[in-house]
């Protein structure tokens, strides 16, 4: 703990040239005197570190002391700092670490590209979660992230969709965060590939201490690109058949899946006299269209299925039936 605490302190002198006790004894959570106390241990040690007295003392490293990555560019120091998405690594526990690796590299860094962390951070923010819900921290992220980290298998019990739990054995390849939701790929004993979980239901996460041989070749971003096409695919179960203006067509993937629209409009016929197009609709479910569509109002009308296109005429009798009244 002390040994971590020595190198942090050596550390900031770099990144900072000079630091009063009191800055150095509120970085790093300890009293003034166990600054002072550090301080002459580095001194003994052999680090050249120099106490200015006086009221506007402090310390300082002698003659430049200091570990340069003299290999390093200024837009290279700017990218490397946006390579961290800080709540992120708040959920998964990995916050202090991420804090203690960004100030050796920042301490290590050639003067003239101190300012680089600064520079990346106010220019660029991630902000995972969705609009207009919570973002969601499941209880175990972190010790599912460990095991990620350290390929230690985990024995789980798991929450299906269909609300049964299951009692799994995975071998945990990777953590995705999508739209402010954690999934994990992993794979299931005796299962050729991985498959993807979401964290938050997971009800228990144990590591017996058994690692695991991860295969090489797996690649995590083109698995995520895969399982997220394919489950885009799967959910688009029925078809509709429908009429959209002008409106409706530029309105469209904004309704409904993006690529079911572009798929839909490219596959729409030519427009008519007053520019309406004909075409067919991959949907979720009639009861997700019915949502969907009423948002594009009279820019849209369903031939089929006839039940989707009754619902919708009956949505518009009332509608304006209540603006009428």
């Amino acid at each position: 703990m002390r040994a971590a605490r020595l190198i942090r302190l050596v550390l900031l002198l770099q990144d900072r040239r000079a630091m009063t006790a009191a800055e150095l004894a509120a970085e790093l959570e300890v009293s003034e005197r166990t600054v002072a106390r550090d301080v002459q241990a580095l001194s003994e040690a052999g680090i050249p570190v120099y106490a200015d007295r006086g009221r506007a003392g402090g310390y300082r490293l002698v003659g430049g002391y200091r570990t340069r990555l003299t290999g390093l560019g200024r837009s290279e120091a700017e990218a490397l700092f946006l390579s961290g998405v800080p709540g992120a690594l708040r959920d998964m526990g990995l916050a202090d670490a991420a804090s203690a690796a960004q100030l050796k590299v920042s301490a290590a860094l050639l003067p003239e590209l101190r300012s680089a962390p600064d520079t990346a951070a106010q220019r660029f923010h991630l902000d995972a979660p969705g609009w207009w819900q919570p973002p969601e921290t499941p209880e175990l992220l972190p010790a599912v992230a460990e095991a990620v980290w350290d390929d230690l298998r985990i024995l789980v019990t798991y929450r299906r969709g269909d609300g049964a739990e299951v009692e799994r054995s995975l071998d945990p390849y990777g953590l995705v965060l999508k739209a402010g939701t954690w999934y994990l790929a992993a794979r299931p004993a005796g299962a050729d590939r991985p498959r993807v979980y979401r964290v938050s239901r997971f009800r228990s996460v144990t590591a017996p201490g058994e690692r695991f041989t991860r295969d090489e070749s797996f690649d995590l971003p083109a698995f995520w690109t895969d399982q997220a096409a394919a489950f885009a695919r799967s959910i688009l179960r029925a078809q509709i058949h429908l009429r959209l203006s002008p409106a409706g067509v530029r309105a469209l993937r904004h309704v409904t899946d993006r690529e079911a629209a572009a798929e839909a409009l490219a596959a729409a016929s030519p427009p008519d006299a007053d520019g309406w197009v004909t075409t067919t609709l991959a949907v979720e479910s009639e009861e997700v269209a019915y949502t969907q569509l009423l948002a594009l109002g009279p820019e849209a009308v369903v031939h089929e299925p006839t039940s989707l296109r009754e619902a919708l005429a009956a949505a518009a009798e009332r509608m304006s039936a209540n603006y009428r009244s």
